[in-house]
């Protein structure tokens, strides 16, 4: 090969080396995005101010608004619901435990002997004679918890018995998406359940010391579980779909997460279900289902409540640091992209809003670009805002 070939032949690799650099590396400098304060609601009062100025928190995501949904709260001694301009559907003082669903709640005793049902206009909807255990409101759904939490039942719109199944164990954790139900056990075993309450699906993840479940999560189409088993050690375990069936079921990947919890455990697809995160020691993971790859975002404090729709690729959390000390935190993901490289992120700079503030009692819910954030007796609404 000639010099004069030679050279051209550099020139061209130099020049395909940089268009390949070009692609992988290269991002748009990322626009800033404040929370600018939307509306401010008194549970006490019973009254809303309009949008008030003040310092907006900068941050670095962004978001769409979905709707107008509304957002069901607990604060301090109060519950209900909330709609997108601050004005209250439901508002009331809590006198017993409270389950509240996406469109319907329920107050009831201790040992409960009848369950009704309401919505959000506070009419009863459904009457629920000798219960025998708890409600659990999943997805418009009503199920009843056994009193010794080792069976559970579904309820129709009538009030009647539409299935019931019973345990080996006691439940630990309980999810419902596309009309299937999820439950995990204190021996150890995941079961699914179609909307006749048949069982399409049993697992021991095993691998522990102490075989238990201490969480599961089943994304919005019901392809994919997440699972928290086992003491000593603990694991994160993702299973998915496949066949034909309907009820088969693999593990794609799993985790071993050292140090662990002996309490029960947050975890949640969100983004709609792009990324399941899940609390582990000393922070929070997340799992990419596109990319396949996780990461450990570190916190300080306690994880003390999750929005849960991680919507954008941003998700916030409330840390605690003692009893009345608190933290809004803002998490950014890394912006899927081929082999998954993002030139300047790092486990540590996920982290892009920190914002004190004291209270005893909080409240964090989001709808899209809105969040909401309670604190005593207090909501406010702040708006993701591009600029």
């Amino acid at each position: 090969m000639g010099a004069h070939k030679k050279k051209r032949f550099r020139i061209i690799i130099i020049l395909l080396l940089f268009i390949i650099y070009f692609f992988l590396a290269a991002r748009p400098i990322p626009r800033e995005v404040i929370l600018s304060p939307n509306w401010i609601s008194s549970l006490t009062e019973n009254t809303v101010a309009e949008t008030f100025e003040g310092a907006s928190l900068p941050v670095i995501a962004g978001g769409t608004p979905t709707g107008v949904t509304p957002t069901s709260f607990i604060l301090g001694s109060r519950f209900g619901y909330v709609d997108s301009k601050g004005q209250f559907i439901v508002n009331r003082i809590m006198a017993n435990n409270i389950y509240r669903g996406r469109n319907i709640w329920t107050e009831y005793e201790d040992e409960p002997s009848r369950i009704d049902i309401k919505n959000l206009s506070e009419e009863t909807i459904i009457s629920i004679e000798n219960a025998g255990g708890y409600p659990v409101l999943l997805d418009d759904r009503v199920f009843i918890l056994g009193s010794e939490q080792n069976a559970l039942s579904e309820i129709d719109e009538n009030g009647d018995l539409l299935w019931i199944y019973e345990f080996g164990a006691p439940l630990t954790c309980i999810d419902v998406a596309a009309g299937l139900v999820l439950t995990g056990s204190l021996d150890g075993i995941i079961e699914i359940f179609n909307s006749s309450g048949e069982r399409i699906f049993y697992f021991e993840p095993g691998g522990s010391r102490y075989e238990v479940i201490l969480g599961c999560a089943l994304s919005r189409d019901g392809s994919r579980i997440g699972i928290i088993s086992g003491i000593d050690q603990q694991r994160f375990l993702l299973l998915e779909r496949f066949g034909s069936t309907g009820g088969d079921y693999k593990v794609i990947f799993h985790e071993f997460l050292n140090t662990g919890f002996r309490r029960p455990v947050r975890i949640l697809f969100i983004d709609e279900d792009r990324r399941i995160v899940f609390e582990r020691t000393g922070g929070i993971g997340c799992y990419n289902i596109r990319t396949r790859q996780g990461i450990f975002i570190p916190l300080d404090g306690e994880i003390y409540t999750i929005e849960e729709s991680g919507d954008q690729g941003f998700l916030f959390l409330i840390t605690s640091h003692g009893i009345i000390d608190k933290k809004l935190v803002g998490i950014r993901f890394p912006q899927d992209r081929l082999f998954n490289f993002n030139p300047g992120f790092t486990n540590a700079n996920a982290i892009f809003l920190k914002a004190h503030f004291k209270s005893e009692d909080v409240f964090l819910g989001r709808d899209g670009s809105k969040l909401i954030v309670g604190g005593g007796s207090t909501l406010i609404s702040y708006n993701l805002e591009e600029k």
